[in-house]
């Protein structure tokens, strides 16, 4: 080997073993980044999960403290207790159900009992429930609310989203919820006599037995609603939507039932006594015929069989 070939070789050398070098220097350079990467990682979990901890306490504490409230003799306390709990339904969406059921609880325990002469408007914490449950928005939040057997004669539910409740036997005489949302709800043996349900939705909405004498109905939508062996005598029922909805039995006594909507209906042994259908729509009817209604309610050339 020459000289200059020797030389060669060796700066070959040199370069291999540079290169060598720089490679475990950029593989130790990642495995140090890595290693911070996960130490940071790790360090942040942590941090996390404690906040998490730190959070759950604080609406842990909120809940303790606004469920206290509510046993004050102040109505002012009980109030701010009402209305933190509603607060705290929106921050926290895991205690939804747990938060309505106590609302819905301190309504039940709080009104008026069977053999008390009930007050003609509810009292202000009543209503202070009645208004934050009507208000939440049930497209996020799903909470089923019980109101079976409720006494609250003269409630302001206007415009009140119900949809789901549970208001079997309960008693809503002479109530305000004309635009009230009642999809899906449970009014079975309810007693609505005088309420105004003016544009109210009863979509699908069980009114089973139910007392709907004088109520103002106008414009409401009852499409599939069960009506079956409901009173509704002396009912306002204007324009209302009944299509497909279960009428077997229902006392319909000198009802106004003006341009409504009956396409479909079931009046199987439905009492239509005096009952107005000009203008209404009983195309699709099942349960009677046409003849049957003639003889019992008023009809004109505007009434569609």
């Amino acid at each position: 080997m020459t000289a200059t070939e020797r030389v060669e070789a060796i700066n070959a050398a040199r370069h291999t073993l540079i290169q060598a070098a720089t490679g475990l220097v950029v593989i130790g350079g990642i495995v140090f980044t890595a290693q911070g990467l996960w130490y940071t990682a790790q360090t942040l979990d942590t941090a996390r999960q404690a906040q998490l901890t730190t959070e759950q306490g604080q609406i842990t504490d909120r809940y303790t403290n606004a469920v206290g409230q509510l046993a004050s003799r102040t109505v002012d306390v009980r109030l701010g207790g009402i209305y933190a709990l509603e607060r705290l339904a929106k921050d926290s969406t895991r205690d939804h159900q747990t938060i309505y059921d106590v609302l819905a609880a301190f309504v039940r325990e709080h009104d008026p009992t069977p053999t008390a002469k009930p007050p003609a408007t509810p009292a202000t914490d009543i209503q202070a429930v009645l208004t934050v449950i009507g208000r939440r928005n049930t497209q996020e939040d799903t909470s089923q609310i019980d109101l079976q057997g409720i006494r609250i004669p003269g409630a302001r539910l206007t415009s009140a989203n119900l949809t789901w409740t549970m208001l079997l036997d309960a008693s809503l005489t002479d109530a305000s919820m004309s635009g009230v949302i009642l999809t899906d709800a449970d009014l079975g043996r309810a007693d609505l006599t005088g309420a105004n349900l003016i544009n109210a939705t009863l979509t699908s909405v069980d009114l089973f037995g139910a007392d709907l004498s004088r109520a103002d109905l106008s414009g409401a939508d009852l499409t599939d609603a069960g009506l079956t062996v409901a009173t509704l005598t002396h009912t306002d029922l204007v324009a209302t939507t009944l299509t497909g909805a279960k009428l077997t039995g229902a006392k319909l006594i000198d009802a106004n039932l003006t341009g409504a909507n009956l396409r479909g209906a079931d009046l199987t042994d439905a009492d239509l006594a005096g009952a107005n259908l000009t203008k209404a729509d009983l195309r699709g009817i099942i349960g009677m015929t046409e003849q049957d209604i003639r003889r019992q309610a008023r009809v004109d050339s505007t009434t569609r069989f």
